[in-house]
């Protein structure tokens, strides 16, 4: 903890107990790529609330980016939830030590819970919005350019990307729903396990309601 930057890209790392202690806890839980990778998702978020001057709570955001990718972990996954469903109540749990008004544990659970979820969070709160524009542009490189050279390089200074973490993120995706690849229904993660499962059958909605009990 000592060697963490109080600084990055001109962004304040948050350095509160509760900040600190979430910090611990997904550096000792995720692997390096997913920890790194959290770190960017709140810097790129940070960063694009700036730009378009929106008042957001940075310990919020921080807690949304640190645990967004935890439910991918075996210790917070459960058997049959969307794996951002996992990391959202891991979220909330952690939150629940805290003197954390409900509203804003609800919208770090939605920040959470939402994040591979595209066209709904940019229209809700910031603390939600900026969780997924950091997720956006760390992994889909949206809006890269509306950070400068300078930011991106100091982001990624501080929390390598990596030579290759594209294949490296899928493989974690992977790692997260290859086990329950119904929860992939619906969103953006069926594209991964067609990727890399090649076992896998994307469930299709069009014959779940052709194939539903009712007559017609």
């Amino acid at each position: 903890m000592t060697n963490e930057p109080k600084v990055v890209a001109g962004v304040k790392i948050p350095d509160s107990a509760m900040a600190k202690a979430a910090t611990e806890l997904v550096r000792d839980t995720e692997t390096d790529l997913l920890f790194h990778h959290s770190s960017r998702v709140f810097l790129f978020g940070a960063l694009t609330g700036e730009r378009k001057q929106l008042n957001y709570d940075p310990e919020l955001l921080y807690i949304g980016a640190m645990f967004h990718d935890m439910g991918i972990m075996d210790q917070y996954a459960s058997d049959t939830e969307r794996f951002e469903v996992d990391g959202a109540n891991a979220a909330r749990d952690f939150l629940s030590a805290y003197d954390i008004s409900e509203r804003d544990v609800d919208d770090v659970w939605d920040s959470i819970a939402l994040h591979t979820t595209p066209g709904i969070p940019q229209h809700k709160r910031p603390t939600v919005a900026l969780v997924t524009a950091g997720v956006e542009m760390d992994v889909l490189g949206i809006a890269y350019d509306s950070f400068t050279d300078a930011q991106r390089h100091e982001v990624c200074t501080c929390h390598p990307r990596g030579l290759k973490f594209k294949h490296g993120i899928l493989s974690s995706f992977c790692l997260g729903t290859i086990r329950k690849p119904e929860t992939t229904f619906g969103n953006v993660k069926a594209d991964v396990l067609s990727y890399m499962d090649p076992t896998y059958k994307r469930e299709n909605f069009v014959d779940l309601i052709l194939n539903s009990k009712w007559e017609s």
